[in-house]
């Protein structure tokens, strides 16, 4: 395998592929649902108005979250001069990461 194989398969495997929420905010938000769940029995009115709040904030979160990757990612090739080939091709390939972290959601 070459050095350029090498640097590129390194970086591959840095890309980030995870949750788009972070561990602490996926793992409340889970918390809160399971609440909402579990109160369904006693007041299912108020299980399914919290599970619409709920949702609207995880909605809203998810779109902070896409405005400030969607910011940083810009800023990897919007930098003010020409950008080289391969700052571009990283650019792309974060995108990629991004958008298939977008789906998996």
């Amino acid at each position: 395998m070459t050095t350029a194989e090498l640097v590129a398969n390194n970086t591959e495997k840095t890309v980030d592929r995870g949750s788009l929420y972070d561990e602490h905010e996926a793992t409340d938000l889970r918390t809160r649902w399971q609440s909402i769940q579990g109160s369904f029995v006693d007041d299912p009115q108020q299980s399914v108005e919290q599970a619409d709040e709920l949702v609207a904030t995880a909605i809203q979160r998810l779109a902070e979250i896409f405005a400030q990757e969607k910011s940083r990612l810009q800023g990897l090739w919007h930098s003010g001069s020409e950008p080289s080939t391969e700052d571009m091709r990283q650019a792309l390939r974060r995108y990629r990461s991004f958008f298939d972290r977008i789906l998996a959601v």
